[in-house]
């Protein structure tokens, strides 16, 4: 979540909606945390060559869009 206090303090200068702020910091923090979860099952780092032929591989992702409070939160869930 880089600069998230920054973007809200500008937004409020500005006198904008945070809205878009609070839900464009989310849907990177869940993509983030979806990967990292993956990186710590699969025990390795993507392009690592530990997983070459280790038959627990990578195979993509396919993507979700949730409903919230702050808007619709477009999520890459990973696959192994």
């Amino acid at each position: 979540m880089n600069h998230f206090t920054s973007d809200v303090i500008q937004a409020l200068v500005k006198k904008e909606d945070i809205t878009e702020i609070f839900r464009s910091h989310l849907e990177i923090a869940v993509n983030t945390l979806l990967q990292t979860e993956l990186i710590a099952f699969l025990d390795y780092e993507k392009y690592d060559r530990l997983g070459f032929n280790s038959g627990n591989s990578r195979n993509g992702s396919y993507s979700r869009t949730l409903k919230m409070e702050y808007g619709e939160l477009k999520i890459s869930i990973p696959l192994d």
